[in-house]
């Protein structure tokens, strides 16, 4: 099937593209709806401005629309961008928020495509293993939880912060894929990448409430022979 993919730059969504690959399915298209508001409860927002980037790296056509960050908002953004795509479907990397899916079939019900998430109600321990066997690199660049301090920023997750954040689901009940929101991250690398991506400058942003890692400047690097 040829598919469209959701595509914000973090690990869910690197990693529901490369599942729907696995599958078979072709998805040229990356989909990426900005959202003005921060709070979007439907787009993950940190750090969209390396999207671009990433779908260089990939060989994939970049579709890009605005979203006021409302609900109604960001459907008229996903509209937007789907609107007269040459696809059958979309690809989500939703995992629990019945939000978002709902939200994402109305809208391809609309404009007669099919919602194809991978994801989608799986045990998170066992997709969680599944990402680390991946290939994919992500890092957290964004913590909004109990228990993920402003040292988790920029921390690769590898087989060692995932244990770690069993640890803390075991105290507080954390999603360990950050579905919650309890964190927001980014890819750097996946089999799907012909270079990876190599941050150059970031700063912290922390207060009580959390905080994210802003990438002020990055590159793709080319590979070591």
């Amino acid at each position: 099937m040829r598919l469209a993919s959701l595509y914000s730059g973090g690990k869910d969504s690197t990693f529901s593209l490369y599942l729907a690959e696995q599958m078979g399915h072709d998805v040229p298209y990356l989909v990426n709806v900005v959202p003005e508001d921060a709070a979007s409860w439907i787009f993950h927002t940190p750090n969209l401005s390396l999207v671009p980037l990433m779908a260089e790296s990939m060989g994939k056509e970049l579709v890009t629309a605005g979203s006021t960050g409302t609900e109604e908002g960001d459907m008229d953004g996903l509209r937007l961008a789907l609107r007269g795509l040459d696809v059958e479907g979309v690809v989500s990397g939703a995992i629990w928020s019945d939000y978002q899916w709902d939200r994402m079939n109305v809208v391809c019900g609309e404009l007669g495509l099919k919602l194809i998430a991978p994801l989608w109600r799986k045990d998170q321990d066992m997709l969680m293993d599944q990402f680390l066997d991946s290939g994919i690199r992500a890092v957290i660049a964004g913590c909004y939880a109990e228990g993920l301090g402003e040292e988790w920023l920029g921390r690769e997750i590898d087989a060692e912060a995932v244990e770690e954040l069993k640890a803390v689901r075991a105290r507080t009940g954390i999603s360990i894929m950050g579905e919650g929101g309890e964190y927001e991250s980014l890819t750097l690398d996946s089999p799907m990448h012909s270079r990876p991506l190599e941050i150059l400058e970031a700063e912290r942003e922390w207060s009580r409430q959390g905080g994210t890692l802003r990438v002020l400047k990055a590159r793709l690097q080319e590979r070591a022979v």
